[in-house]
């Protein structure tokens, strides 16, 4: 892609009304546009990071047999009136009619519609295990939008929900989703704590968040240096200071964020839409069921939070928007540097690394400066210094250093396996 054909502009300045560094850096990198409080268009920048973590999560999620499927955001009353949650949610549902008078709600989750289709499906003990998922858009009717992508009114969300016979199958498979759930996480660069929480509407029991330390946040959780607790400070007894239950160490209090949760569910929502199904014995029982949510544009959001210095974003790899940034810096007196940065640009795209070419008549601070801005994991340079050594300068985002490598080897410090870019002794 050449930078000067993209669609994204930067800017100087972030939005007055921005707060937290996600919010300034994403707007002023141009990842996203706010058109109305809580609700963003997502630029080519921001919808190519969006896609990079969808292809994770499903990755990691079709890997343990969980089927993708996609469900309405357009959800009668009738379906929410046998839950008891139409007047009950909070935030309240965003509620229309249609040309019929008929009652509607843009869906802010989907326990209703996925159990109303299991219903119709699981008849029996040999139909259970199931696990589906769908990475779809929600409405939340917040009364302040904040942070940017941390609290919006319309975000993308990955919801997984999963059905078993009995109590015991269902906690080996909320176990095996917390691990599930920290490697996606990890991917995309961060490090989640798992901390207990309440029900918030949904179920009785706690539930389990995950949540990254970061001084942006919401959430404050009381928790052990060691990972052995951790909890909401809403529902938590203890307090910073005293003793881990577990390990004994004092524990911590810190402002988070949570970007996922899993929640036992129970029999409520088969109960309530006549979700049952024969067990070996010819008894009919109802189907447990767990829930479990990623908040795709608040990982986003998260990740420039931890992952950014005073210069911009510092995207982890495998989110980048693009792999590699190239930079050319030509003279008026040569197209030598241009035409060097060229081949160079259809080399790599050969060899299937994602580039972003600056071929912009700029000025060579305010190409570096967006680099900086925008993030992308490697910096590649051309200019008639370097190519006077028949070489490129290639720096990481993320350190300081800056390495000259022969224009004829550098293909070599790039290795592709399984599509995915790999960089050594660079």
């Amino acid at each position: 892609m050449k930078q000067s054909q993209l669609f994204c502009k930067t800017k100087k300045e972030a939005p007055k009304d921005a707060e937290v560094i996600s919010h300034k850096l994403l707007t002023r990198a141009d990842f996203i546009e706010q058109l109305a409080s809580g609700i963003y268009i997502f630029l080519p920048f921001g919808l190519r990071v969006q896609k990079r973590i969808e292809k994770i999560i499903r990755g990691e999620l079709e890997n343990i047999g969980a089927q993708e499927l996609s469900m309405p955001a357009l959800q009668p009353k009738s379906i929410w009136e046998k839950t008891g949650r139409w007047n009950a949610m909070e935030p309240p549902l965003f509620k229309l009619e249609d040309r019929h008078n008929k009652e509607l709600a843009l869906g802010s989750t989907h326990e209703e519609v996925i159990t109303f289709a299991a219903g119709k499906r699981i008849k029996n003990f040999n139909d259970l295990p199931q696990a589906l998922f769908q990475i779809q858009t929600k409405f939340r009717n917040e009364m302040r939008a904040t942070g940017g992508l941390l609290r919006t009114r319309e975000f993308l969300m990955k919801d997984l929900y999963s059905f078993h016979a009995d109590q015991k199958d269902f906690e080996r498979y909320y176990e095996l989703l917390k691990k599930v759930y920290l490697k996606i996480l990890n991917r995309c660069g961060l490090k989640a704590i798992i901390t207990e929480a309440s029900g918030a509407g949904f179920t009785k029991e706690y539930t389990h968040e995950f949540q990254v330390i970061t001084s942006a946040g919401e959430d404050t959780i009381i928790f052990c240096e060691k990972e052995h607790f951790s909890q909401n400070k809403e529902i938590a007894k203890l307090k910073e200071g005293d003793k881990c239950p577990i390990c004994e160490a004092p524990l911590k209090s810190a402002k988070s964020v949570e970007v996922g949760n899993i929640f036992p569910l129970g029999d409520k929502y088969s109960k309530a839409f006549d979700a049952y199904y024969t067990d070996k014995d010819g008894k009919k029982r109802p189907i447990i069921m767990g829930c479990y949510g990623i908040g795709i544009d608040r990982v986003i959001a998260t990740i420039v939070e931890v992952h950014h210095d005073e210069k911009g974003i510092i995207w982890p790899r495998e989110v980048a928007p693009f792999q590699v940034h190239l930079i050319s810096l030509p003279s008026m007196e040569s197209r030598k540097v241009e035409k060097a940065a060229e081949k160079l640009h259809k080399d790599l795209q050969k060899k299937g690394v994602e580039v972003l070419y600056d071929d912009r008549t700029k000025s060579p601070g305010e190409k570096f400066a967006d680099a900086d801005l925008i993030g992308i994991p490697i910096r590649i340079v051309v200019s008639e210094k370097t190519l006077k050594k028949s070489c490129v300068e290639i720096k990481r985002r993320n350190e300081e250093k800056i390495k000259l490598v022969k224009i004829n080897r550098l293909l070599q410090f790039f290795k592709i396996k399984n599509k995915k870019l790999k960089t050594k002794n660079i």
